[in-house]
């Protein structure tokens, strides 16, 4: 087997950006939580105010001989809109910030890249931020595998993620895990 790899990327609310994750091949694990702020072991409620300079994010454990992490940022590029500054949708703040969070040298080149691709789609409007990896908090465990559990019942997940799994299936067919 081989070594596997973590990915820290922000992309709105991170009910949205787990559900797809959850579904792409390679991926082996999907955490929501908060990176980017400043105060120490922020709760949900405090992130949400805006005031502590975490974005929502997800941590992801992938196997880069399955997928690799640039083809993962295309993945999260390509299944949000890039171009919204401190916004998905209704979500505003910077809470909700379009962001990438490299581990390593490596990861920063593959996210400047990246961006560069998403740019050409877009006309150079992505605002995707590529910033240091601060601490990572795991978000509470009710906010874990949020969709599966929860969110399906919620409207407004039931609003905003399925967009985005199709979104997913229809760009990413072949990154798509089968029976998801």
């Amino acid at each position: 087997m081989s070594n596997t790899q973590q990915a820290i990327i922000a992309g709105g609310c991170f009910w949205c950006t787990e559900a797809v994750f959850r579904d792409v091949v390679g991926v082996s694990e999907v955490e929501s939580g908060y990176i980017g702020g400043s105060v120490e072991n922020p709760t949900y409620k405090q992130v949400c105010s805006g005031t502590t300079g975490h974005a929502e994010g997800i941590r992801v454990t992938f196997d880069p001989e399955v997928i690799s992490y640039a083809e993962m940022l295309d993945v999260f590029l390509g299944t949000h809109d890039p171009t919204q500054l401190n916004r998905q949708g209704n979500d505003v703040g910077t809470q909700y910030r379009s962001a990438i969070f490299p581990l390593d040298d490596n990861q920063r080149a593959e996210a400047e890249a990246a961006i560069a691709r998403a740019n050409e789609d877009h006309g150079g409007k992505v605002v995707t931020t590529i910033e240091e990896p601060t601490t990572w908090y795991p978000a509470e465990d009710y906010h874990q595998e949020y969709w599966d559990n929860e969110g399906q019942r919620n409207p407004y997940c039931q609003a905003t993620i399925p967009p985005k799994l199709l979104k997913l299936r229809k760009s990413f067919q072949n990154k798509v895990k089968q029976g998801a």
